[in-house]
């Protein structure tokens, strides 16, 4: 299970890039503005030699002077002790998500998809409507996270449905190994409730499939019950679960 863990921790961080970036004793420190938790805080993916609260200290440092608080990402490859290190330092935790698997053979996709549009690359347009979607109005994050998408190392599936010309619908394959990961699932408040998003996530797997995926993953944070509704639907399942410990704000 731990095997497996890995290869979807190593594929997300692929899939994701940050503004910034430094690697640091086992552990990567990412920065981006505090656009998302994941793109704006510390992963460990090696092995570690230094003192944890050596290294806690110096990644505190690091945020501060970046201006924003120290966040560690704690999926099931890290240490519970160091878990309990942060939570002994008052470090909250925020961000609860939960990642969910499907092998594309098992999976349920008799919905039509003739409603969505396909590109290999991210247009503008799209990351602009996802702007649009997601209220993202930070300038800061308007002019950097584009880059973060254009950064994307692995082949990308750009999908989108349109209405009056205008984009209401977005989603993002990422492909890695044998696997497309599934982001960026995001409806106008108004088309909800249509089938737009099934119609995306289906249009997708297909089209990962295609490309040779045997298998796809998900990321859904704990609470948004219609999103996990939808790829439970489609047959997607819970696999494990991460989350943020967030530094106490003085």
């Amino acid at each position: 299970m731990e095997v497996k863990i890995k290869k979807i921790e190593d594929m997300s961080l692929n899939a994701w890039p940050s503004h910034k970036m430094e690697l640091y004793d086992g552990w990567i420190l990412r920065f981006s503005y505090f656009y998302t938790h994941r793109t704006n805080s510390v992963e460990q993916f090696g092995t570690s030699t230094l003192p944890w609260r050596e290294k806690v200290s110096y990644c505190e440092h690091v945020y501060k002077r970046l201006g924003t608080p120290a966040i560690f990402k704690i999926s099931p490859l890290v240490s519970q002790d160091f878990d309990y290190t942060l939570e002994n330092r008052g470090y909250e935790i925020q961000h609860t998500t939960n990642v969910m698997t499907l092998r594309l053979s098992a999976a349920r996709l008799d919905v039509s998809c003739r409603d969505v549009t396909f590109t290999d690359n991210i247009p503008d347009e799209w990351i602009e409507s996802l702007f649009s979607l997601k209220g993202t109005a930070n300038p800061i994050h308007r002019a950097v996270v584009p880059s973060m998408y254009r950064a994307i190392p692995k082949e990308t599936i750009c999908a989108s449905i349109r209405r009056d010309g205008r984009i209401i619908a977005t989603g993002l394959g990422i492909l890695d190994r044998d696997y497309i990961g599934i982001y960026a699932i995001h409806v106008r408040e108004d088309y909800r409730g249509h089938g737009f998003a099934r119609q995306i996530c289906t249009g997708l797997l297909k089209k990962g499939m295609k490309k040779g995926a045997e298998s796809a993953y998900l990321q859904v944070v704990e609470g948004n019950t219609p999103a996990r509704r939808l790829y439970e639907s489609i047959g997607f399942r819970q696999f494990y679960t991460y989350w943020f410990r967030v530094q106490p704000q003085e």
